[in-house]
């Protein structure tokens, strides 16, 4: 039996399915987001209060409770939200890969701050992982949001670039990023671009019940 081909509109209609499905799975789902939303903004404050109430640098080694914590989590609710929404579609892939080459990089560039830091024993390459996450991560939900056509990813997204941006600039200007400053820009980055989304998600799944 010949296979039909589909036409230019039936296809258009098939991928525009694939999408709003996708955008389905998102809402009602933003747990994933909240996890590392809430998780990256307690690790700051905690670090940022106290190398204020020590003055010991040693408090920046909580960083590494935010990989340790996030990706087994992630893995678990991610394995979980697979089970509750069924088949993946192909837009599901495309998100899931999206998230899945950001993180892989991020654990690279943490793996390479390290060797330089054992190499250089000098701390400053870390900067460049302040940078690279406030670039890499906004990019990725701006792609997401773009993709599924959600305002609120989008707009979180942009709004962590902006700070990855002002990131850059400094570290390029050789601008100190004093913590009296520039943390509270690096906890609202991902308040806007995790807490606020998962909220609004979680909130419009609960308006089409």
């Amino acid at each position: 039996m010949e296979e039909r081909k589909l036409t230019e509109k039936e296809s258009l209609e098939v991928i525009t399915s694939m999408i709003a499905r996708t955008k389905q799975r998102y809402i009602g789902n933003g747990n994933i987001m909240f996890m590392w939303g809430y998780l990256v903004t307690i690790v700051a404050i905690l670090v940022w209060v106290m190398i204020a109430v020590t003055a010991k640098g040693y408090w920046n080694f909580l960083w590494f409770a935010i990989p340790v914590i996030g990706f087994p989590l992630t893995a678990v609710m991610a394995k979980k939200q697979q089970r509750q929404s069924g088949i993946k579609t192909f837009s599901d892939k495309v998100t899931s890969q999206l998230w899945t080459i950001a993180g892989l990089s991020e654990i690279a560039i943490t793996v390479a701050c390290i060797c330089i830091q054992c190499y250089t024993h000098s701390g400053a390459c870390w900067k460049a992982m302040l940078a690279y996450t406030l670039v890499a991560m906004p990019l990725t939900e701006i792609a997401q949001g773009l993709f599924i056509k959600e305002k609120s990813l989008t707009c979180g997204g942009i709004v962590g670039l902006v700070v990855g941006i002002i990131t850059v600039c400094c570290i390029s200007a050789g601008i100190p990023l004093f913590a009296y400053w520039y943390m509270p820009l690096y906890i609202l980055a991902f308040v806007a671009m995790m807490i606020v989304p998962g909220h609004i998600l979680n909130r419009k799944a609960h308006q089409e019940k």
